[in-house]
């Protein structure tokens, strides 16, 4: 077999003591995803979500369980047909959805997606055509902590030139889709127009480029002082701009995405709820997220709040799960 691309030592470790699911589609990228993970002995089972949206959708699923067979893996699968309406997000909102409950209910670590370098770059290209800061531009991460798992992306540092190669050295099959050369999507534009052949010319600073801006985006994101299930709390800073990226992104981890109007009220009145589902309030030197709970609190621990200086619009949760 073709010799590895390069993987990184911090995703290695994290892949080894987690029991990992891995998105699978039967494309290019996850393909070579599975047989990398295989050849370095990684645990890992697959999840594929069958959209039924061309002839060879039967196909995939098919392949996705002759070779989660042969490996001895576990295979789930979910089918579905969506609306072509917003397809691409209704798309990622369902698939993302069956992963974490799958998740859930079989108790993974982890979540691996086959986002590469080339992903990366695309994303960036995206939001600058947009007009995004360094956070926004800086994109996905190769290690990200959710509620109650974490997603790696064991890709994001190789390119798509080597995921290929990879395939064709070592005979592995794949499917392609056709969807993916279709103009129409705004990402397949950047990908045709820009992103692979900028990529395949200058990969070495782009590397180099991400890393930078990966530190600095720690740097421009409040401090997590404490998580307890799905109640965050951050550390408050002096600027309003670092506050409101670091609750964007729990917010969203949270399942609902802030507006522009959202976020003027959020700074605006440092204490609400957005979208009926989630309580933001700011304390002299704190900024709690949490879901909205609607229960009964005893009066001892309503005093106990008051003394620590808990929003109110926090405690409910906080009751709940304690």
């Amino acid at each position: 077999m073709l010799a590895l691309p390069k993987l990184s030592s911090d995703v290695l470790e994290e892949l080894k003591k987690s029991k990992n699911l891995l998105a699978f589609s039967a494309g290019s990228d996850s393909s070579a995803l599975f047989f990398m993970l295989e050849s370095l002995s990684i645990e890992f089972d697959i999840a594929l979500v069958n959209y039924q949206t061309r002839k060879q959708s039967l196909e995939e699923e098919e392949y996705a369980k002759t070779i989660a067979k042969e490996f001895n893996k576990k295979c789930y699968t979910f089918t579905c047909r969506l609306q072509n309406n917003n397809f691409e997000h209704n798309a990622r909102a369902t698939r993302y959805n069956f992963f974490k409950q799958i998740i859930q209910e079989h108790s993974y670590d982890t979540l691996l997606t086959a986002h590469h370098l080339n992903d990366k770059l695309e994303w960036f290209l995206m939001q600058l055509s947009k007009g995004a800061g360094a956070v926004e531009l800086s994109g996905m991460s190769e290690i990200e902590q959710n509620n109650n798992y974490k997603t790696i992306r064991p890709l994001l540092q190789v390119e798509k030139s080597e995921i290929l190669e990879f395939l064709h050295v070592n005979k592995i099959k794949h499917f392609l889709d056709s969807s993916n050369q279709n103009k129409k999507y705004f990402r397949n534009k950047i990908r045709e127009e820009f992103a692979s052949s900028f990529c395949e010319q200058f990969s070495s600073g782009i590397k180099k480029s991400f890393k930078y801006l990966e530190k600095d985006k720690k740097r421009l994101l409040p401090e997590l002082i404490e998580q307890n299930r799905k109640l965050y709390i951050l550390k408050r800073d002096e600027d309003n701009l670092i506050n409101i990226r670091g609750i964007d992104k729990i917010v969203k981890n949270l399942g609902v995405l802030l507006s522009s109007s959202m976020r003027d009220e959020v700074l605006k009145t440092k204490d609400c709820i957005v979208s009926s589902k989630i309580a933001i309030s700011f304390s002299e030197d704190k900024i709690y997220i949490c879901p909205v709970v609607n229960v009964t609190m005893d009066k001892k621990f309503k005093e106990k709040c008051r003394i620590e200086k808990i929003p109110a619009k926090i405690r409910p949760y906080l009751y709940s799960i304690l």
